[in-house]
């Protein structure tokens, strides 16, 4: 099973430097097929600024050369770079604290409180790594809140809704806005 959620790997740890000095931020890395393998580097603007082609296009050359030159993975994949998206998957802690207020929906490795997908509103974190999803469904016990450390997480993501899609207007208006300022 492929866990998404904390910590990714040497591969993670590989392409974040290059992501970071070029001012992005990575979201969620993945190896995937077998035959033709897949290596799929999802990305945010440190900005808050929505990603652009030209976006994908410049990271995917920084992420080539330094692929090339450490040579990861052995033979031939294709390498994918591209925006989360406006109903993204949620991978960093960050995440859940940004989103909170908003529909997702959650998928754990272990029966926790009696389920392991939910579909709700995000209360957000804790502290100590929890997250809090106010169900749209009350649970087996009535509980009308389910917890689930990070750590558990194999799967998150937000929920197309119109309240989602304003959200994310309202946060490319914000950050074309300071762009604009800045400049």
């Amino acid at each position: 099973m492929t866990r998404l959620m904390g910590e990714q790997g040497p591969l993670a740890a590989l392409v974040t430097p290059t992501l970071e000095d070029m001012g992005f931020e990575l979201v969620r890395i993945l190896l995937m097929g077998k035959q033709r393998k897949i290596l799929q580097v999802m990305a945010d603007r440190a900005d808050g600024a929505p990603m652009t082609v030209e976006d994908c296009e410049a990271v995917s050359r920084a992420l080539s050369a330094v692929l090339d030159v450490d040579d990861p993975i052995h033979g031939a994949y294709d390498l994918e770079v591209s925006s989360p998206g406006v109903d993204r998957p949620l991978t960093r802690r960050s995440d859940f604290e940004r989103f909170a207020g908003l529909e997702a929906r959650l998928e754990a490795d272990v029966a926790i409180d009696g389920r392991r997908r939910v579909k709700g509103r995000l209360k957000g974190i804790t502290e100590d790594d929890e997250v809090i999803v106010a169900v749209a469904e009350p649970g087996p016990d009535g509980a009308e809140e389910w917890r689930v450390p990070l750590g558990a997480l194999t799967r998150a993501k937000l929920v197309m809704t119109d309240e989602l899609i304003r959200h994310v207007m309202r946060a490319d208006k914000a950050a074309r806005k300071g762009r604009d300022s800045q400049d």
